[in-house]
């Protein structure tokens, strides 16, 4: 499913595409199916289909690629440390360097992708022969994307090798399945922590085309939905996020009410396109209507949670009617998170940098209306004598 493109012509598949009867290997047509034998698919063929076919060898090439691209992104940080689960330096099979991209700090957290791949198939293999329905079967489908140590997501090169460690593992299951869902999920994640937004909308509406012809619940579809756009908005394509993000966020309200974790990320990314487009009547409207929900429901160092804030203190100080106050309280609402996301998820973290860089943004506009010298008096004013 992943394999979207025919392999002659490297053009967008139609459903159902021609494919190799041997290997799986897909295409346009006949034409471009002799095309690719004559031009040194013959030699290959029996080697795909002894990896497993198509998808699968083109999973095993991309999840390799993927593991040596971290290891050595990471080479520099991982030197003289040894992998927490086996313990050695290189990986005994692969010979794979370490890696760690997550939010562990000194000398934690340092592993081989292969044995963090590996423990977390056996973790969710020990949850699916159980049959647990519950909260322990979603923190064990959580080890494929979130370390076990300091609880925080795997980012960058990191999240990119295990999204592919975790499609090659479940490629096979059903195409409804709760795995085959998962996996595409986390490895559409990886490909956008490394800016592959191409490769993750080909990913998402490959998925979202499959999911609706088998036919998937709306609420999950429109949860898919709300993924492609964020996809769409990292690409550019505002307005047509703008609208999946607002179909996404009224369904899921609709079906789930407000307080379904669905129907909040679908407000947290509405509300992002919103302020992206400068619409921040709409967005506050939305921060109103689902601020109590967020209060309810999450914890406060939980991500989304951190983002609902930063959405808040971006509208605050972004909008053009906005007052002294105002571009104020942004301030001290984005040091707060600064503060925050720099204890839970580290300096390193994307989001941590990302809020810092809207900080200096917002510290920048204060300065712009006289609002540094304003609060430094305000604050003097309250200040008792003696102790300035």
């Amino acid at each position: 499913m992943v394999l979207t493109n025919c392999a002659a012509r490297a053009a967008p598949l139609q459903h159902p595409a021609k494919q190799c009867g041997r290997c799986k290997t897909l295409y346009c047509g006949a034409a471009c199916q002799k095309q690719h034998w004559d031009a040194g698919h013959k030699d290959l063929c029996k080697k795909i289909k002894k990896a497993g076919g198509a998808e699968q060898y083109y999973a095993n090439n991309k999840y390799a690629e993927a593991v040596s691209v971290a290891a050595e992104a990471c080479a520099e940080e991982t030197k003289g440390q040894t992998c927490y689960i086996c313990t050695q330096a290189l990986h005994w099979k692969t010979k794979e360097g370490l890696v760690r991209g997550c939010s562990c700090r000194g000398t934690a957290g340092f592993a081989h992708v292969s044995c963090l791949a590996e423990q977390a198939k056996i973790l969710v293999a020990e949850a699916e022969e159980n049959n647990w329905n519950d909260e322990r079967t979603q923190t064990r489908w959580g080890c494929w994307d979130t370390c076990s140590l300091c609880e925080q997501a795997y980012h960058g090169v990191v999240a990119c090798a295990l999204g592919w460690a975790c499609w090659k593992t479940y490629l096979d299951r059903p195409k409804a399945s709760q795995a085959r869902s998962v996996a595409i999920n986390v490895l559409t994640l990886g490909l956008k922590d490394t800016a592959d937004y191409e490769g993750a909308l080909s990913v998402q509406e490959a998925e979202l085309s499959m999911l609706r012809r088998v036919g998937m619940p709306g609420d999950i579809i429109l949860m898919l939905q709300g993924n492609v756009a964020a996809t769409y908005e990292s690409m550019g394509r505002i307005e047509e996020a703008l609208l999946l993000k607002q179909e996404a966020y009224s369904g899921l309200l609709q079906l789930k009410g407000e307080e379904d974790f669905g129907s909040l990320v679908a407000a947290q990314n509405y509300v992002s396109s919103l302020c992206v487009l400068g619409r921040f009547e709409e967005a506050k409207a939305v921060l109103h209507k689902m601020t109590p929900a967020v209060q309810r429901v999450l914890e406060e160092k939980d991500e989304l949670a951190l983002k609902w804030k930063w959405n808040y203190a971006s509208v605050l100080y972004k909008d053009g009617a906005a007052t002294l106050d105002d571009v104020g309280e942004a301030v001290t609402t984005l040091e707060d998170l600064v503060r925050t996301t720099r204890r839970v998820f580290g300096g390193a973290h994307p989001l941590t940098v990302e809020i810092e860089c809207d900080l200096q943004m917002a510290r920048a506009a204060l300065r712009a209306r006289g609002g540094v010298d304003a609060l430094r008096e305000a604050v003097e004013a309250m200040t008792p004598p003696g102790r300035a």
